[in-house]
């Protein structure tokens, strides 16, 4: 009788192991399920400030006033939301506005909004994307995208244009480029 209690606990804890290695799977792995079989937009969208990009079903708050050059603050910022970084300008006001997102991130820091870029290279001229803010939509639709190296930061500082960009790090799991979709009012 003995043995047989001894056997049945083994084959208890190796279940358990099975679950919780079946578990860890779909939490490394949720945003990529997750992209790939993204959840719809929702039906009531935050039009006080958010961003809706519909080719690549992407719902997100935005977090504005975020300082792109701390790391910590603009890290907190995208657990929640798209983040627009200090400076630029709200839509539908001269100048830049500049949204900055997660493409990919550590599993154990995963949320909904902090890898909300992930399919952003799957944009193409023409594409739509809409900001909301203070209740009225603003319409962009992409004219240009462009890979740059993360030290360049002359289209922030210098680029004489009016309109948004989204910016992400590409390839995906990576930090070695900046991807960039530039849009215009339409």
């Amino acid at each position: 009788m003995k043995q047989y209690t001894n056997v049945t606990i083994y084959k208890h804890i190796g279940n358990f192991f099975i679950v919780l290695s079946i578990l860890g799977f779909f939490y490394t792995f949720y945003p990529l399920f997750s992209a790939y079989f993204p959840q719809d937009i929702p039906k009531t969208i935050d039009t006080s400030s958010s961003l809706v990009i519909p080719k690549i079903n992407a719902y997100s708050p935005i977090i504005k006033n975020v300082d792109p050059f701390n790391e910590k603050e603009y890290n907190q910022a995208l657990q929640h939301g798209v983040a627009m970084a200090k400076g630029s300008q709200l839509p539908g006001n001269t100048g830049l506005t500049y949204l900055f997102a997660h493409s990919s991130g550590n599993p154990w820091q995963l949320t909904r909004f902090n890898t909300i870029f992930f399919r952003l290279g799957e944009l193409e001229k023409g594409d739509e994307i809409v900001v909301y803010e203070d209740g009225r939509a603003y319409v962009y639709g992409v004219i240009d995208t462009k890979e740059v190296s993360p030290s360049e930061i002359s289209y922030l500082l210098d680029y004489d244009f009016e309109g948004l960009i989204l910016q992400t790090c590409t390839p995906i799991g990576t930090d070695l480029k900046r991807l960039l979709i530039f849009a215009t009012l339409q």
